[in-house]
């Protein structure tokens, strides 16, 4: 008996109908995926209008909190003053010099705290310094000398207490360029635990009139934020020169911002965790009411390396170093006779480079001497004056 095949072909009609079908449902997905794209934007739109609605906020300074609750505000930008109220949720957050939000009612909406320039916040380093005492050749008696005048008042300040002295507020480091002013200073940070904070005298100079002013105001309010800390001031004669009268605006703007330095150098406490040094290679060009005790009280000389004090320079420098056998630090320091560490320190990568550029595996004492002839001949060897 034949078989007689099924068609299960859809007839003419019906695949019509299936087409038709999967237009309208391509459609409906498309019209859903404008509709979401519509809502997102009306969404957006509803949020900016309601941002143009709300009512603007001023920012004030809490001058005061008062016994009765009130708070005493000072607006900024018009400096008007007035009292006003906080929500109970806000009072744990407010204290003095801090700044707040409020409205056109005068109340406050809520807690800024305090906003920084960002010029002030590059100054401050994340973490620590990472260099120690045992990085710094020589100097012996000027650590112990920073150590007395900064690090114990931040480690110990209950033996100042216990003997009844006042630590010194402040120390200036003179001397000439490269001897290790600057590392003197990251080297108490570390040892401290303390934050340092680290900027340059010229930083503070701008042509604005009050705007030198306001950084050292905000960078000692930084510092006590994140006390205890150390403030260190290098080419602290950029801003802190003599006083003189030649009539320029700049000049009357550079002796605002040395009068803010000198005025937040007198306000802090000698026994709070807040130390100030200062860097410089021109003592002799400060302003005596910088100098004068209660500001600068300890003046530390940081003087060239001697013989002694050479020859650790250079074993540091090259302690991680592939060297020969042969090399005598002893004669490479005496040779090095006047030179400073940073200079010490150029002498030891000169060297290195010597040994790549013939691309040997240690470096040996011919290196050493070349580089020391060359590094003399780059800096004037012995014929620099120093203050």
């Amino acid at each position: 008996m034949e078989e007689t095949a099924v068609n299960t072909t859809p007839s003419s009609p019906e695949l019509s109908y299936q087409i038709q079908l999967n237009e309208l449902e391509a459609a409906l997905l498309d019209q859903k995926v404008k509709v979401d794209e519509l809502q997102k934007e009306n969404g957006q739109l509803r949020r900016e209008n309601n941002q143009l609605k709300r009512m603007p906020l001023f920012v004030a300074v809490i001058v005061d909190i008062l016994e009765n609750g009130e708070i005493y505000l000072r607006q900024q930008g018009n400096n008007q003053e007035y009292l006003t109220h906080a929500p109970e949720e806000l009072r744990p957050l407010l204290k003095l010099g801090s700044k707040v939000a409020v409205n056109n009612a005068l109340s406050i909406v809520k807690a800024i705290g305090n906003i920084y320039d960002s010029r002030v916040r590059v100054m401050e380093l994340e973490e620590s310094p990472d260099i120690s005492y045992a990085q710094i050749g020589g100097l012996c008696e000027e650590i112990k000398e920073v150590r007395e005048a900064v690090e114990y008042p931040l480690t110990r300040p209950e033996i100042f207490k216990r003997v009844g002295v006042e630590p010194p507020k402040g120390i200036l480091l003179y001397g000439p360029p490269g001897t290790g002013k600057t590392l003197l200073a990251k080297a108490v940070a570390h040892e401290a635990d303390a934050t340092f904070i680290r900027m340059s005298g010229s930083e503070l100079v701008h042509k604005f009139i009050g705007e030198g002013a306001g950084l050292v105001r905000e960078l000692f309010q930084l510092a006590h934020e994140r006390a205890p800390a150390i403030v260190f001031i290098d080419e602290i004669d950029a801003v802190g020169s003599m006083r003189t009268n030649d009539g320029t605006s700049g000049s009357a703007e550079v002796q605002r911002t040395l009068m803010q330095l000198l005025a937040e150098m007198d306000g802090f406490d000698n026994r709070g965790d807040v130390r100030i040094m200062a860097a410089t290679n021109r003592v002799d060009m400060l302003d005596p009411a910088l100098l004068r005790p209660g500001r600068f009280d300890r003046l530390i000389r940081i003087p060239l390396p001697d013989l002694e004090a050479r020859r650790e320079i250079l074993k540091i420098h090259a302690r991680k170093m592939q060297l020969a056998g042969e090399i005598s630090l002893e004669m490479l320091a005496a040779m090095t006779e006047g030179s400073t560490g940073a200079e010490l320190q150029a002498v030891c990568r000169e060297a290195g480079m010597m040994a790549v550029r013939r691309e040997a595996t240690v470096i040996e004492m011919p290196d050493f001497i070349h580089a020391v002839q060359k590094v003399k001949a780059e800096t004037g060897g012995d014929n620099r004056m120093y203050i």
